[in-house]
């Protein structure tokens, strides 16, 4: 759900990457896996997670069409921070890391966007961290709901439908789902959100 880079198909392609089909739930890497290829989600939705000793999952990030995803690995040489599972059917186009570095080092401009995106991400994260640690459930969803308007492009007085189930909002929060539904209803009521249909507006 992050904004994202976005590298030209043909110029992957003409570097050597392959599209690749998987089914929904199919698990690219685990957690922990060292990092060979650069991902790009062309169809279909992907989630990062963490999953504790009870199988419970924690969503880092969902990346969708355009997207990368699962960078930090490929610059410092270290294993994946989180898992990265299908949560449709997708295609993806992937290029082997030496690739990758090299596409970086003979194009800046594609290589600065990374730079950004990094920082975006990692302030994103910085963000959930407080969230978390210092904030009740509404003020963490409703957070969490406005960066997610703001990495599709919407300004704060514009009205965006949240793409995001009550289970995912819980696992990016860190939340029981049954407390999601509670407080997204106490944030309707209170106009800071609008829920149509059974679907949240920010």
């Amino acid at each position: 759900m992050q904004t994202n880079c976005i590298i030209n198909t043909d110029l992957l392609l003409a570097w050597g990457a392959t599209f690749h089909n998987y089914p929904k739930g199919h698990v690219l890497f685990y957690e922990g896996d060292f990092a060979y290829f650069y991902y790009q989600v062309v169809e279909g939705r992907i989630k990062m997670v963490n999953c504790n000793e009870e199988g419970k999952e924690f969503i880092q990030g969902i990346f969708e069409e355009g997207e990368s995803f699962g960078e930090p690995p490929l610059f410092d040489g270290g294993t994946y921070p989180a898992g990265a599972v299908a949560e449709t059917d997708i295609t993806i186009i992937r290029l082997r890391k030496e690739n990758f570095l090299q596409l970086l080092k003979d194009n800046f401009d594609i290589h600065f966007c990374f730079t950004q995106t990094l920082a975006k991400r990692l302030r994103f994260k910085s963000m959930i961290s407080k969230e978390i640690s210092s904030y009740g459930p509404s003020h963490r969803i409703l957070s969490l709901l406005k960066e997610y308007k703001k990495s599709k492009g919407f300004m704060n007085g514009a009205r965006l439908k949240i793409d995001l189930t009550r289970q995912q909002i819980a696992d990016m929060t860190g939340l029981r789902v049954e407390t999601v539904i509670r407080s997204i209803r106490d944030l309707h009521e209170k106009g800071s959100l609008k829920i149509e249909k059974g679907k949240v507006f920010c």
